[in-house]
């Protein structure tokens, strides 16, 4: 027959905290003189463990001859032999951690002796090697005495110096729209920009005078994307309408449609080098069209969301596109694959620029305006400041400047090479219109890099320029470099 069984008693699950708190009340009731009192530092352990440092420190550094300021009150440290040296009345000789007996034998012993001024002796005594004694600046007083932070040297930061730029300013406001104004494209010749509207109307304006030359009618929803051709008299529309157009500026009309979008279409752009359009869209896809036959030729499918921004380069990665899903892809043109994807934004990737002239550039998301470099997608830095809203548009010019728009109508302006942001505009609704409607939807510079074009929720286009009075001692530069780099 089977013994009886002992019934164990239940054992309380305990969770690690626990158990790690009841271990350090045990060896605080077994070592601790008092009770819930952490046991008082020992004077002698810290002079051992600093020695030990500074002996580890500057074990391999020769005292060197120099003269002895004047004016010093003196003050005495033994050497070997018995002779003694005079060195600054507020110094500090920290002994090695050999032992005192260990001097009587005569060995060679490094000392350091902080004071204010750099200073040592040469060897003393009679054939004996004698002790050396090497005085380091300090510019605290005696509290600071064993302490590291006397001999720990400054490290200067390695952030790179903004370049000083001055503030911009609005010069000019035109009204002309019935809507928001969505998207904005400049002329290859710099006379006339494109505006694209919530009034589902595309409106070209002379860049010099701001006037209306021409008004274009034809989508039936807002249009989201603009883009105009640098080797051909076309220009590209697209919007929520899941229209693409192609316009013939010679003679004001649409020539070519663009069908196959399953939802509205956010963003477009031209391929430098090639006819080739790209767009993306709310059906998650990034199609690339044959500017002459209208064929779709590659569907770039990966994003899970919404394509919000895309930017081409004549080489790879030929295209870029962010999304909502919060990451960007690299696509390989010739296979329609993408290349990489970069997973470093938390928020939705809405807007995107890459420098003129440098080999990177710059995506935008709620939480952080970050760096990459091409064509590998290296991160580089994030902006040292961050705007606090949804950034609809960027834009940078040659001269590194960047401005970066938000939805509440914020227009900061950052220092391309550094992150840091030299100026925070707040754009002014036009009189009538409603305090919330202060958002920025598009922004581009003009060829030259000198102007700034805002496009905005309360149906005006605001032009900026730089302000010519303004100089580094009215405006100085506050830069303050960021103590930890985050590397993602």
């Amino acid at each position: 027959m089977p013994g009886p069984t002992l019934e164990m008693e239940p054992v309380e699950p305990q969770s690690l905290k626990k158990l790690s708190f009841k271990s350090l009340k045990r060896a605080l009731d077994l070592f601790s003189p008092l009770h819930s009192h952490l046991a008082p530092p020992d004077p002698e352990s810290k002079k051992i463990r600093v020695s030990h440092k500074v002996n580890v420190e500057y074990r391999g550094i020769n005292a060197s001859t120099s003269q002895q300021p004047p004016r010093q009150a003196n003050a005495v440290v033994a050497s070997d032999g018995g002779a003694q040296t005079p060195v600054p009345s507020n110094t500090l000789a920290l002994p090695g951690p050999e032992d005192s007996s260990d001097r009587q034998k005569g060995g060679a012993q490094n000392a350091l002796v902080v004071g204010p001024s750099i200073q040592s002796k040469a060897p003393i005594g009679g054939g004996l090697p004698s002790k050396s004694i090497i005085t380091v600046s300090a510019p605290g007083s005696s509290e600071r005495n064993f302490s590291t932070s006397a001999i720990m040297e400054r490290i200067p930061s390695k952030w790179p110096r903004p370049i000083w730029h001055a503030p911009w300013k609005t010069y000019r406001v035109i009204s002309g729209h019935l809507g928001w104004v969505r998207s904005i494209a400049f002329d290859p010749s710099n006379t006339w920009f494109c505006t694209g509207s919530a009034d589902r109307t595309i409106k070209i304006w002379d860049v010099a005078s701001g006037r209306l030359k021409l008004t274009l009618t034809g989508h039936i929803e807002q249009i989201r994307g603009l883009a105009v051709s640098s080797k051909h008299t076309y220009m590209f529309s697209a919007g929520d309408d899941k229209q693409v157009k192609c316009w013939d500026l010679e003679q004001n009309k649409v020539i070519r449609s663009y069908h196959g979008h399953l939802s509205g279409v956010y963003c477009l752009a031209l391929h430098p080098t090639i006819d080739v359009l790209l767009t993306g869209g709310r059906d998650s896809v990034c199609r690339v069209w044959d500017i002459r036959s209208k064929s779709q030729i590659f569907a770039l499918s990966g994003h899970d969301n919404t394509v919000c921004s895309v930017f081409t380069r004549p080489t790879d990665p030929q295209v870029v596109t962010g999304s909502h899903d919060t990451t960007i892809k690299f696509w390989d043109l010739r296979f329609g694959k993408t290349m990489s994807t970069l997973t470093h934004h938390k928020k939705s990737v809405r807007a995107m620029a890459r420098h003129p002239t440098e080999n990177c550039f710059a995506s935008a998301s709620a939480d952080n305006i970050k760096k990459f470099n091409l064509p590998k997608g290296e991160f580089c830095h994030n902006m040292l400041s961050q705007q606090k809203t949804i950034i609809n548009a960027m834009a940078v010019n040659e001269e590194g400047v960047m401005a970066t728009g938000g939805d509440n109508g914020s227009l900061w302006f950052w220092d391309w090479k550094s992150g840091h942001n030299f100026q925070q505009a707040q754009t002014i609704v036009q009189p009538g219109s409603l305090d919330s409607e202060a958002g920025i939807y598009a922004l581009s510079y003009d060829l030259t890099g000198s102007r700034l074009i805002s496009c905005e929720a309360d149906k005006t286009i605001k032009m900026w320029k730089e302000d010519e009075n303004a100089t580094p001692e009215t405006h100085p530069l506050n830069f303050k470099p960021p103590k930890d780099i985050r590397r993602f």
